[in-house]
């Protein structure tokens, strides 16, 4: 009997070590020793070689040196550290865009360059290991990474664009590289932009540098790439693939602006590809296009050199963000949305359009399309001082939702446009009460070397005391810089039911309008499901600047039951209404009544007056 037992026993034991085994190969723990190498394996001085991409598309190599192993250089990851003998690398020193090229060590895989050391004089790197790149993707993630946006509260653009523009806002723990120890940190990831000012790829950069990012500012004009989504080449032309060493891009915008990260590609199993050796963005699951690249050239920098390059041909889709690699799949589609900007500048004799496509992502979206906006407003250089903006935006979801507005701003550039386009897609992307696809994005600007701040150089009441029942009448005049003074006349209608007393008239334009209404019905801004969302934007987005707004304020009268308005109720329903046990939220209605005049200029400044309503 003990020898029976102690045979089923060992056979379980032998079972269950099979099944670890197949377990522990399954999750990438176990490597062909035949094509990668264990840290176990590797001592310094050891000879090594890496393949990569200095120039064009060719892939070369390069030789190297093993210094050392280091375990546990952050928690729960080890790295090799190399030094690069060849001549080129020597007089480049580390290069952001080398990050992922594969290092081989007895003629097998070990990993990919990945890290360096800041300012250093001689081109050490740190090399990630392969069999830490290979588990990447073995879980997979299916959260949706989003901006931290109140819902509660009511929309305020400005304070929308304030999280976009603050990474510490976009809700993802630990996001950014490790901290640097000694000056060890990841390879920063080159942003190759195209067609984008200087001035634009100044601000993006500083914006990405904690994320990792270099922003490096290319000549104007498009890449070779095109707006489409998957892109092939003329017939007859050999096109570059993702093979080891080659040049890995991922466009974030395509067509006649582009904006490619670049990196290298480590290892392809059959149709994986991985590379980088660290993370793009470090968050999970992702959609982003993977394309092969060109080197045009490596910028030799004393702060940090880096590889000058641009996507070639989008292949497939980026699937896996994660600390150690990036992975994706070949022959996948990604989804892009299409975008098309129309310019007319009045130091342009043509409308320029540029047709682009951007990827698809919660946070990356409206970031890229922040710069890519601003890029083509000012392809012709800075506005002048004084400018007039026209501009209009039509965003349609996959679902046939739809946000169409249209506007004017002047001397602040195209600040507006780009907090109420950005911020509009921030809040479709980001709402917490469905899925959106965006169908296209359409962005009409119309630029013009005319101030149009106007000012309220009167307004006059008829007669300051009315009867319950009657009009007040009120002429207003605006002054515009440099141009003839407009007068407006006004009637409103006193309610006839109104009982007498003193009641506060307000002259104001669109910024004094939109202020008024956050403190009267604040209700309006504030989205409970999606399609509240949609009339929560349409509410803002649909008072125009250069409005003049005459506004006779009326005692609350009834109450707001969240957006239903239920004016007019006899007390004793509104005692009912506000009771604190209801579910729905009461506030007391605020009535008004207004009238509104397009004027051209936009009026900066407001006047308030009262009037004495009589028996």
């Amino acid at each position: 009997m003990q020898t029976v037992f102690a045979s089923k026993t060992s056979g379980l034991f032998v079972f269950l070590v099979l099944v670890l085994a197949g377990a522990l190969c399954g999750a990438g723990e176990v490597l062909d020793p035949d094509r990668y190498i264990d840290l176990d394996e590797i001592t310094p001085g050891m000879d090594a070689y890496c393949l990569t991409v200095y120039k064009g598309t060719e892939v070369e190599k390069f030789d190297l040196e093993v210094l050392d192993v280091v375990r546990r250089v952050w928690p729960g990851r080890d790295a090799i550290l190399v030094q690069g003998t060849d001549e080129r690398f020597v007089h480049t020193g580390p290069v952001a865009g080398c990050s992922g090229t594969p290092v081989y060590i007895e003629g097998r895989l070990a990993g990919a360059l990945a890290f360096g050391f800041t300012f250093s004089k001689d081109p050490l790197y740190g090399v990630t290991p392969i069999k830490e790149m290979l588990r990447v993707g073995q879980v997979q993630s299916k959260s949706q990474r989003r901006l931290v946006l109140d819902f509660s509260e009511p929309i305020d653009f400005s304070r929308i664009e304030k999280g976009l523009l603050d990474y510490r806002y976009w809700g993802i723990a630990g996001l950014g590289r490790p901290a640097a120890a000694a000056g060890f940190e990841p390879l920063p990831t080159p942003l190759v932009t195209f067609g984008l000012p200087a001035e634009a790829v100044e601000q993006l950069d500083s914006l990405v540098r904690p994320l990792g990012l270099m922003a490096v500012a290319g000549p104007g004009g498009s890449s070779s790439i095109g707006p489409d989504r998957l892109v092939s080449g003329p017939p007859g032309r050999q096109e570059p693939t993702l093979v080891p060493g080659a040049c890995l891009a991922v466009p974030l915008v395509t067509g006649d602006i582009t904006m490619d990260t670049i990196g290298t590609v480590t290892e392809v199993v059959d149709d994986k590809v991985y590379g980088f050796g660290h993370s793009l963005l470090g968050y999970g699951s992702v959609d982003l296009p993977m394309a092969t690249g060109k080197v045009h050239t490596v910028v030799s920098n004393v702060f940090r050199s880096f590889k000058f390059a641009s996507a070639e041909q989008i292949v497939g889709a980026l699937t896996v963000d994660e600390s150690a690699a990036i992975r994706g799949d070949i022959g996948r589609e990604p989804r892009m949305i299409p975008l098309r900007i129309a310019v007319s500048r009045y130091n342009d004799a043509q409308k320029r359009t540029y047709n682009c496509r951007l990827v698809d992502n919660q946070l990356l979206t409206p970031l890229i399309l922040r710069y890519t906006l601003y890029g083509a407003a000012l392809t012709l250089g800075r506005l002048p001082p004084d400018h007039m903006i026209r501009y209009k935006v039509k965003i349609d979801t996959a679902a046939g939702e739809s946000i169409a507005f249209e506007n004017i701003s002047t001397g602040s550039g195209i600040a507006e446009l780009l907090t109420e386009g950005t911020g509009s897609v921030v809040l479709l992307l980001n709402n917490p009460y469905k899925s959106v696809e965006l169908a296209s994005i359409d962005v009409d600007i119309s630029i013009l070397p005319d101030n149009v701040i106007s000012h309220i150089w009167s307004a006059d009441l008829s007669d300051a005391k009315v009867k319950a029942g009657g009009e007040v009448e009120l002429d207003v005049v605006i002054e515009s810089w440099l141009a003839e003074k407009k007068k407006y006349h006004a009637r409103l209608r006193v309610p006839r039911e109104l009982r007498p007393g003193k009641y506060n008239l307000l002259v104001c334009g669109g910024g004094g309008y939109l202020q008024f209404l956050r403190k009267a019905a604040p209700y309006r801004f504030v989205p409970e499901n999606f399609p509240g969302l949609i009339d929560a934007m349409n509410n803002i987005l649909h008072i125009k600047r250069d409005n003049l707004y005459c506004l006779l304020v009326l005692p609350p009268g009834g109450v707001a039951m969240g957006k239903a308005e239920l004016p007019d109720l006899p007390a004793t329903k509104v005692l009912v209404l506000q009771d604190p046990k209801r579910v729905l939220s009461t506030v007391p209605y605020q009535q008004w009544v207004e009238k509104a005049f397009r004027t051209g200029s936009v009026i900066i400044d407001q006047k308030k007056m009262q009037i004495t309503v009589e028996k």
